[in-house]
């Protein structure tokens, strides 16, 4: 049996859970809600305290998608109750980022202003009072969506190996390189 599948996904007391017609999984929640479509051959059972995830066969897709779609409910669960941060650096002489009006306006050291807006369901907030280097806060209800947004957000200026500048994770560790060195 799927190790990650069996183990079932604690209810908390002020999430309201419920399966729809075609098996659409909607948890709602304090921070928003979340929805999900269930493969058929997976079935999920809600108790008082807890939701459990079961398959029909012991075949190795019904195995991967019984651990898959309970993790996928947790993060759910997880998401509407605590919600999900990505924090982002921005360093380099000159890199400022503003958010105003919806829309993230980074200067990344190119001619222009990269202007970003982020999808539905997605906060940014850019924080420049704690570190004299700019930093980006992406929050959300969907795991998957604040990666993603993040992602794309460091693809922008990725960091580079020999001064180090650019967009990184706050607990990226970015490998540097040594220049060239003068021969004599």
């Amino acid at each position: 049996m799927s190790r990650i599948g069996k183990q079932p996904v604690p209810l908390a007391k002020n999430v309201e859970f419920s399966i729809g017609a075609d098996n659409i999984v909607t948890v709602k929640g304090e921070k928003g809600t979340g929805t999900l479509r269930i493969h058929p051959d997976i079935k999920i059972e809600k108790t008082d305290t807890e939701i459990l995830v079961k398959r029909q066969t012991d075949s190795k897709e019904h195995k991967s998608l019984h651990g898959l779609y309970r993790s996928l409910i947790n993060n759910m669960m997880l998401g509407v109750t605590e919600g999900y941060t990505k924090k982002l650096e921005i360093i380099g002489v000159g890199f400022r980022a503003s958010f105003s009006g919806g829309v993230l306006e980074l200067n990344l050291g190119y001619s222009h202003p990269i202007y970003f807006v982020p999808p539905e369901g997605v906060e940014i907030e850019v924080d420049t009072k704690t570190k004299k280097t700019p930093m980006l806060l992406i929050s959300g209800v969907n795991k998957e969506l604040v990666g993603q947004v993040a992602a794309k957000i460091r693809s922008l200026r990725k960091p580079e190996p020999y001064k180090g500048k650019g967009i990184r994770y706050t607990d990226e560790y970015v490998r540097r390189k040594a220049g060239k060195s003068a021969a004599k």
